[in-house]
């Protein structure tokens, strides 16, 4: 009986821990940029997009395919800091798991 008591208190830690890190995740603001920071993008610790900034000079209606390449570079700088971030937070609990996105 002990220890179904033992994993039901484990259990319930390891949730609040998940819960904790949700939060966080979510309150977590980075940023990355492209073209020497003419392009940036803030990602939240979820990768969801919450802002993208475009300096004028690089918008062009000749370029296009220019800028959308600024923006997707700007997004994955910013997503790589999401993971360092991540893996950062998770430290030790996260040795030895296979966590999606942190491969």
């Amino acid at each position: 009986m002990k220890n179904v008591m033992d994993l039901q208190k484990m259990l319930r830690s390891a949730k609040e821990m998940q819960d904790r890190l949700q939060k966080e995740l979510a309150a977590l603001r980075l940023e990355g940029s492209s073209g020497g920071g003419m392009v940036s993008v803030v990602l939240d610790g979820h990768k969801a997009l919450k802002s993208i900034r475009v300096e004028p000079e690089v918008v062009n209606r000749d370029e296009v395919e220019m800028l959308q390449d600024l923006i997707v570079a700007a997004f994955n700088d910013a997503a790589a800091k999401v993971d360092e971030a991540l893996a950062e937070k998770l430290g030790g609990l996260g040795a030895g798991l296979k966590i999606p996105g942190l491969g």
